[in-house]
């Protein structure tokens, strides 16, 4: 049971990992995709989780190219804020769920890895 606890606070960990990019540049993409390659092996789900994170994190980021384009209508401003909004509080929610053994689907995430 206690591996249990310990994998499911690695895959907290590994989904609070994501506001890295307030650290450095892809910070949010680098940093889960070597946490899934170093543990990949070793933590059942691990897999799920990271394919989750990065389809979030292209979408935002798809997301966040298209607001930038809409700054010239002026509606890119604002979509600008919510998504980051979005990318901090997603990321927590996503981390609690799992520290408490659920899942999480991220909201309006494209599905590039399955």
């Amino acid at each position: 049971m206690e591996m249990q606890k310990e994998d499911n606070q690695f895959l907290m960990l590994m989904h609070l990992s994501q506001l890295a990019n307030y650290v450095f540049p892809f910070g949010g993409i680098i940093v889960p995709a070597v946490l899934w390659q170093w543990k990949k092996d070793e933590i059942i789900g691990v897999e799920d989780h990271a394919k989750e994170i990065l389809n979030f994190q292209i979408s935002f980021l798809i997301y966040a190219i298209i607001s930038g384009v809409l700054i010239v209508l002026l509606i890119g401003i604002p979509a600008l804020l919510v998504l980051l909004l979005m990318a901090i509080i997603f990321p927590v929610i996503a981390a609690v769920n799992v520290s408490n053994g659920k899942a999480y689907k991220y909201p309006f995430t494209i599905k590039f890895f399955r």
